[in-house]
């Protein structure tokens, strides 16, 4: 099944927006809504991981459809509707060029297209769905597959911006299209920092940073110069909060007033939280998030208080 056979789940992003959101209808604030962010439903990595070949393992997925499967039920369950279901990268396991790439994909897409046709999906490229290293071929593909790899939508007033974090990682063999990337986020940010939206969110596959903006480097972060010199660039925008995933764990922390929030995978987990999701209210003053598992989701919905929030005006 191709995206565009998958149905409306999958209305990709093309010229860097999403028209799911038609743009001159969401400027307007309107009053509080959620959305839900996953990430790392990563097919084929946690039988790579249990048998220690993460490079060339992963020749099954068993599990993590299950999973996604029940991710997808529990949010198509949600009264009222996410405004939308956002998935921080890594979408399948298999490097480009790998085997069972091509199988990874076909699963995903299908379990994917059962998401309501009323809550758009909004997908984010990752270290796996590019190459540690991306080219402009395996950009391409991702493009082909699941639309744009950087762009921007407007929903209920709020500006959110879905970023290539690969591009900061290394971009070494692509360093025209990290380019083209750093002058658009530049141009988008100069709408966020003439305050036109009531808030400006970003989403990525790679933290910022897992706890602070002066950890030391590690595989599940940016370089410190890296890290320090784009957080500087979304804080004198006024974004308040950057979402991600890749660390298979929940973390985060504050830079200044932005909220760095590392959600852990829908698929395989290197720490010891669950497989889950994360609910994130947004209100007229703040962002306000918590993290489910499925069974949790899934079995009670989301809690009372953060349903209360969507009742202020």
């Amino acid at each position: 099944m191709s995206a565009v056979e998958a149905g409306g789940v999958f209305r990709r992003a093309r010229g860097r927006t999403l028209d799911a959101f038609p743009s001159e209808k969401e400027r307007e604030w309107k009053g509080p809504f959620y959305f839900i962010q996953g990430a790392d439903p990563q097919f084929g990595l946690m039988k790579a991981w249990s048998t220690g070949n993460c490079d060339s393992g992963g020749d099954e997925w068993g599990q993590e459809i299950r999973l996604t499967e029940q991710a997808v039920q529990a949010v198509n369950k949600l009264k009222p509707r996410p405004r939308f279901f956002v998935l921080c990268g890594d979408l399948i396991h298999a490097m480009p060029g790998t085997p069972w790439r091509k199988e990874q994909t076909a699963d995903l897409q299908r379990v994917l297209a059962r998401v309501d046709s009323d809550i758009p999906l909004v997908l984010v490229s990752g270290n796996h769905d590019l190459g540690n290293a991306p080219t402009p071929e395996t950009v391409a593909e991702f493009q082909r597959t699941w639309g744009d790899d950087y762009f921007s939508f407007w929903v209920g007033g709020v500006l959110c911006l879905v970023l290539n974090s690969q591009f900061w990682y290394d971009a070494s063999r692509c360093p025209a299209l990290k380019q083209a990337q750093d002058q658009w986020l530049d141009q988008q940010l100069s709408i966020a920092g003439q305050r036109e939206c009531q808030h400006a969110i970003v989403f990525q596959h790679i933290p910022l940073f897992l706890q602070s903006i002066d950890e030391d480097d590690d595989y599940f972060n940016l370089t410190k110069s890296v890290r320090r010199e784009v957080a500087d660039k979304l804080v004198r925008a006024g974004v308040t909060a950057v979402f991600s995933g890749h660390y298979h764990r929940n973390a985060g922390g504050t830079y200044q007033n932005l909220d760095m929030v590392v959600s852990s995978a829908i698929g395989c987990q290197l720490g010891q939280d669950t497989h889950g999701l994360r609910v994130v209210v947004v209100t007229a003053e703040k962002i306000v998030h918590r993290y489910y598992s499925l069974d949790e989701l899934s079995e009670k919905g989301i809690e009372d208080d953060l349903m209360g929030l969507m009742k202020e005006k």
